[in-house]
């Protein structure tokens, strides 16, 4: 068994659902969190944009004033057999790749057992 943890973009959230639902895989969850990858704001721009006095009062304006401010994203977790981890970060990509940065990570890790909590009992997958 595997257990993927996928960080995605929380606009993606509905379609990676449907997504996972129809390749078979309804079991899963989803969790709102704060993240950020590598990029760092280019302080060029930055420099730019607070000398000309015009930072606009969005989201997107606020955002750059900090080089390391955290975006909001979706985290979602399934566990899968070992045969179905292909199959399931393939619908994960094909859902949420746009080719820009900030589309995710996926991370696939090794589960060793899987408890019922109900029943306090040893499960397959």
């Amino acid at each position: 068994m595997k257990e993927i943890l996928a960080v995605l973009r929380s606009t993606k959230v509905n379609h990676t659902k449907n997504a996972l639902a129809a390749a078979g895989f309804a079991g899963f969850t989803c969790a709102a969190c704060l993240g950020r990858g590598k990029k760092l704001v280019d302080p060029a721009l930055f420099k730019l944009i607070m000398e000309s006095g015009n930072l606009p009062m969005t989201a997107v304006g606020e955002s750059m004033t900090e080089a390391t401010r955290l975006i909001p994203k979706r985290i979602f977790s399934l566990v899968v057999p070992d045969v179905r981890v292909k199959d399931a970060v393939d619908v994960l990509i094909a859902v949420n790749s746009t080719g820009k940065p900030g589309d995710g990570k996926i991370f696939v890790l090794p589960v060793a057992e899987s408890y019922s909590v109900r029943l306090g009992e040893l499960n397959e997958v």
